[in-house]
């Protein structure tokens, strides 16, 4: 039996299990969930990692570059944390499209600064 033919019958499976036993939805978002939180604990240390490797140049950015990158981060994160109730209303998204564009922005400035004086 080959690789793919395998993981068919396992999705197929998994589907199946979903799709008929009591509870399996349930189980299925509760799965979901226990991923997502892992995915991001992944992401949380990653970024850890990055800063403890990246000091040097993160506190020779000068305080205020240092600072819009963190608010740039903080941005981010409040962005994709309230994504969800952001996009229920038109100023909502409107906002979710602010906190985006206003990271990018302090993001890019952040690197510029970064680039000219080559750290």
């Amino acid at each position: 039996m080959s690789k793919t033919v395998r993981n068919v019958l396992i999705l197929v499976a998994i589907a199946a299990v979903v799709a008929f036993l009591p509870g399996g939805g349930d189980a299925a978002g509760l799965i979901g969930r226990v991923l997502s939180i892992g995915i991001s604990v992944i992401f949380v240390l990653l970024g850890i990692r990055f800063y403890r490797e990246n000091r040097v140049a993160v506190f020779s950015l000068g305080d205020k570059y240092r600072a819009i990158a963190y608010a740039s981060l903080g941005a981010l994160v409040v962005a994709f944390a309230g994504r969800d109730k952001l996009t229920d209303s038109g100023a909502g998204s409107f906002v979710l499209i602010l906190l985006f564009a206003g990271a990018i922005g302090g993001a890019y400035a952040v690197w510029r600064h970064h680039r000219a004086y080559g750290y």
